[in-house]
């Protein structure tokens, strides 16, 4: 029981309490269900990996995205992991292409920029039709140093390197938004 917390403990966001809790759940489960939950994890372990286009997930050599006709190619969405990509596709706003890094530039943590997939996006940008570039990493310190980084990689290649807009969320108060937020809302304003 303590192995099995344990490893649930390891996953992002579990804490002891909830890695407990799963642990009991998995250890209620009838058999028929523990092995088809065991084997769901050792077949995506097998077949999922990288994109060959843009480093997103999938079980094919493209995922979805890259592999759809529709796509704007001239556009490529950056995005820190594949969980950012699918809050994006969500929104059915964005028709573009979109590059995962699979991380950020962390020098604290001991991540440079060889650690990302930076490569691969430079490689695809110099054999592709890219126009414009965004910046959709999130707006942390890690997040600002990562977009920075990669503008300066990107301008002189002649392409528009954009960055997602920030402000107040839609159904927020202003007195409940911290400063950061504020100012980049500020920045950020627009004629209505």
């Amino acid at each position: 029981m303590a192995e099995l917390t344990e490893q649930f403990g390891q996953l992002p966001g579990i804490g002891r309490k909830t890695a407990q809790r799963l642990a009991y759940y998995t250890l209620h489960m009838d058999e028929a269900r523990a092995v088809a939950f065991a084997n769901a994890i050792m077949e995506a372990r097998r077949r999922v990996h990288r994109c060959a286009l843009c480093c997103d997930l999938t079980d094919r050599e493209l995922c979805a995205v890259c592999r759809a006709a529709n796509r704007d190619s001239s556009i490529i969405c950056v995005v820190e992991d594949p969980r950012d990509l699918m809050a994006i596709e969500r929104t059915h706003e964005y028709k573009g292409l979109y590059h995962v890094l699979h991380g950020v530039i962390s020098p604290l943590n001991g991540i440079g920029p060889e650690a990302l997939c930076i490569k691969e996006l430079l490689g695809r940008i110099e054999s592709g039709d890219a126009k414009e570039v965004i910046m959709a990493t999130n707006p942390t310190v890690e997040g600002e140093a990562t977009a920075i980084y990669l503008s300066r990689l990107l301008k002189p290649l002649g392409l528009t390197v954009s960055r997602l807009a920030y402000g107040v969320p839609v159904g927020a108060d202003l007195e409940y938004a911290d400063e950061i937020t504020l100012a980049r809302a500020l920045e950020g304003r627009r004629v209505i």
